[in-house]
């Protein structure tokens, strides 16, 4: 009868596990290189951080996927990668057609080793153009990553009081533009946001992304993008984004430092590598103290 009594807990305990692994809070830690020189310094760097890095790589204009192979093969043993079609500031500068073309391109060469693809990257800033073409541009990206069954993000542009017009606001242009299928079938939904843009205003973000988490309710959420070129405030900024805590729904962080190539390596004469390292470990520890060992040993996605 000792013994049975042992089994059962023994079996509950194995029941309760997998669920208390599933529902935890799993966050992403991302930056961004808009750059892949020197990209043998770049990985070490990323590979040196304690938590698995999730790295967007700037793919830019008019350069041909496969220059791209050697930079993301290598990338690949030290971090989850996000690859970004095209920087927002040059979406207009592509046809619909070109736009398809280079997606086709892009997925079709470096799919297998691209774990997330943002098919679109600040949709709503004011320079990317028509806006017809810009839906038709993402809309196109985002079919093919389903087709191919690979994951998709999508990067908003948060301008509050920063538009010159009032269409391009975020939540609007979101509503009125963003297909439903995107807004049930994103896997991920990014904010970019540069304070030094838009007046130094810090957004109350518990109220963005719990709006966010209304449309997008099956999407992972998270900041995409933040940064300044203000060297007196990088560590503040850094401190801010990183450790910020959001108790929204499907919320996992993200941030992206944009300057992380230029700010952080090589890492060992680089401070500011070791303010996001424990910006970072203060984040996990505030969500979950099983978060350390997630992060080490998971995918960080």
């Amino acid at each position: 009868m000792e013994f049975r009594k042992i089994a059962v807990i023994i079996l509950g305990i194995f029941l309760i596990l997998p669920l208390s692994y599933s529902q935890s809070n799993r966050k992403m830690y991302g930056i961004t290189i808009d750059g892949i020189n020197n990209i043998n310094n770049i990985v070490t760097a990323i590979g040196s951080h304690r938590y698995r890095m999730t790295t967007r790589i700037v793919f830019d204009e008019w350069i041909p996927a496969a220059d791209y192979t050697n930079a993301v093969n290598k990338l690949d043993s030290v971090c989850v990668i996000m690859g970004e079609l095209l920087d927002s500031y040059y979406v207009k500068d592509y046809s619909v057609a070109q736009y398809k073309a280079r997606t086709d391109e892009y997925m079709n060469t470096l799919g297998s080793k691209v774990d997330i693809w943002e098919i679109g990257n600040e949709v709503n800033g004011e320079w990317l153009g028509n806006k017809d073409s810009v839906k038709a541009k993402i809309n196109y990206a985002f079919n093919k990553a389903n087709q191919l069954q690979y994951r998709t993000a999508l990067t908003l542009y948060y301008n509050k009081d920063c538009w010159e017009n009032p269409q391009n606001e975020m939540f609007r242009w979101v509503n009125t533009n963003i297909s439903p299928e995107m807004k049930q079938g994103l896997n991920y939904v990014f904010v970019s946001y540069y304070e030094d843009d838009c007046n130094n205003l810090q957004p109350n973000w518990q109220r963005v992304f719990d709006s966010l988490h209304v449309i997008f309710p099956n999407s992972n959420l998270g900041i995409g993008e933040c940064g300044t070129t203000n060297a007196a405030l990088k560590e503040t900024y850094i401190n801010r984004y990183y450790k910020m805590h959001i108790t929204t729904p499907k919320y996992i962080g993200g941030y992206f430092w944009w300057y992380y190539r230029q700010d952080c390596v090589p890492w060992t004469n680089k401070p500011l590598w070791g303010i996001i390292e424990y910006a970072i470990r203060a984040s996990v520890l505030l969500y979950d103290s099983n978060e350390n060992e997630l992060m080490k040993d998971g995918d960080g996605y």
